[in-house]
């Protein structure tokens, strides 16, 4: 395929796949699409191994790297340097509620779990120090989240030749990214599986792509969220962009860091048994509903805390609930979760990587020749 965003980023075809697994990246760009390795759960020496590793493996297909360097930060947490202040900064009363939470199932939840490593979770300077190890690899692409990607990130891309993509969830977002000198914008829905807005991605793509026009800005669009098959990135590609920006159909395949417990709930999903919920990170998130999100968006629950806090609490007690639904405790399989998006509904079964982006791929194909049929049948009637 020949489009702008292929040129860009060198890839084969415009399906980008963002996840937090190493194996993925590599199973998709060497499949002809091109992977997306999140790093926000990375300290930069994890990063510069999972880094160190795509390079070995990639066979010098191209790949990129997405980091969360937040805009907006909280203005309660805006005073904290070091993850122990961090720590020490979540109230007795949300300590007392989530070791209750677990202990209502069985899982031990101690004080020393609420510690996290410094130089990790999401905050300007660690988005910062990870884009820095990220530009030290042969990547094709830089993506930023929760916000205007940092000046750092568009000057150094420039610098270096490498495409820098933001996402947005609005039309007024993605005229800020064009006008601050974003290469790629990512319209994505309120339909994906983590951060997200409200907006529909049938809506919010063609309302993107006429916003940038209109404005005279001639940034290529990738359409991300709830996208699940081939057809549907097709149709987005009618609808203005230029590819697809997926997450959650990567979470079903057996290279993902998902858990087996995880990818058998996708597999029984439906579309409404997501939840756009702030009990995981601090800020809205899409993810799989479980009684995790009953507990903390229920009337009993002391509130979410702000980025990052809310990780801090949330994510040693899922590794927790994991280990525990693992083992075979029912009521903590009941509270597994993680952030999946609307379209998973559509997911049917486990497939490897690399069969999702043939099936992407015929899908596609067919799609479009029932786009040319139906146009030389019109011509014909014409």
């Amino acid at each position: 395929m020949d489009n702008a965003i292929c040129r860009m980023t060198g890839c084969e075809f415009p399906l980008f796949a963002f996840s937090h697994c190493r194996d993925v990246v590599v199973a998709v760009s060497k499949a002809g699409g091109f992977g997306v390795l999140g790093a926000a759960a990375f300290s930069p020496d994890d990063l510069e191994r999972e880094l160190a590793w795509i390079d070995a493996h990639v066979d010098g297909k191209p790949y990129g790297v997405d980091v969360l360097v937040p805009e907006v930060v909280d203005a309660r947490v805006l005073g904290f340097t070091s993850n122990a202040a961090r720590a020490d900064a979540i109230s007795a009363e949300h300590r007392a509620f989530v070791t209750g939470l677990l202990g209502g199932v069985g899982i031990a939840l101690g004080e020393a779990d609420l510690l996290r490593r410094e130089g990790v979770g999401i905050t300007p300077e660690n988005g910062a120090a990870l884009m820095e190890v990220a530009f030290a690899h042969p990547i094709k692409l830089i993506a930023n989240a929760l916000g205007i990607a940092p000046p750092s990130m568009i000057a150094e891309g420039k610098r270096r030749g490498i495409p820098v993509a933001a996402l947005v969830g609005a039309r007024e977002h993605a005229i800020r990214q064009a006008e601050a000198g974003v290469d790629i914008i990512v319209a994505q829905g309120g339909e994906a599986g983590g951060h997200c807005g409200e907006v529909s991605t049938l809506v919010l793509v063609p309302e993107v792509t006429r916003a940038l026009a209109s404005a005279g800005h001639q940034v290529p669009v990738l359409a991300a969220g709830g996208i699940m098959t081939g057809a549907q990135m097709a149709a987005m590609m009618v609808a203005g962009a230029q590819g697809a920006w997926t997450g959650s159909v990567w979470l079903a395949t057996p290279e993902a860091e998902t858990s087996p417990a995880f990818r058998q709930k996708m597999v029984e999903a439906r579309s409404r048994d997501t939840v756009r919920s702030r009990s995981r990170t601090g800020k809205p998130a899409r993810q799989l509903k479980s009684s995790w999100h009953a507990a903390w968006d229920g009337p009993g629950s002391p509130g979410a805390l702000p980025m990052p806090l809310m990780g801090m609490v949330s994510e040693p007690a899922f590794r927790k609930i994991e280990a525990a639904a693992a083992g075979g405790n029912g009521e903590a399989r009941a509270m597994v979760s993680y952030f999946v998006g609307q379209g998973v509904g559509l997911v049917e079964q486990e497939r490897s990587a690399r069969a999702v982006v043939q099936s992407f791929r015929e899908e596609f194909v067919d799609a479009v020749a029932s786009i040319n049929a139906v146009l030389g049948n019109a011509m014909v009637g014409a």
